[in-house]
């Protein structure tokens, strides 16, 4: 299973951007879907994620209210919208879906998870 990340960039602080996950070689139909993210010297943390039939989703504490995740399983897509940006969220951003409950603090993920090659989102001014 591959997964592939798009839409990262540098932006300004308060300023958006849109990441996108595609797979390849399969559909999002059966999997919860979800964005890690990790910066240099960090451990890599949850930002949020979705369920299989996009009924549910689960976000980490640092980006509710700025963040919303969607996915449609009839385009196979799943999106990470970013509004608000901080300095503190630049990290490189890793889509992984995987069978697992649609929430962030199951270890599930990184142990069944397919995961994504990454994508860099820097906010500076």
């Amino acid at each position: 299973l591959q997964l592939v990340e798009s839409g990262g960039g540098l932006v300004q602080p308060g300023g958006s951007l849109r990441l996108s996950c595609a797979p390849s070689g399969f559909t999002f139909n059966s999997y919860a879907v979800g964005w890690f993210r990790q910066a240099p010297g960090k451990e890599r943390e949850g930002v949020a994620c979705i369920s299989s039939s996009a009924g549910s989703s689960d976000y980490a504490d640092s980006v509710k209210g700025r963040f919303t995740i969607s996915k449609d399983n009839i385009k196979n897509m799943v999106w990470l919208q970013m509004n608000d940006l901080k300095p503190e969220d630049t990290a490189v951003y890793y889509c992984v879906a995987a069978s697992v409950p649609p929430t962030l603090s199951t270890p599930l993920w990184h142990s069944f998870g397919s995961w994504g090659q990454g994508i860099q989102v820097t906010v500076s001014s």
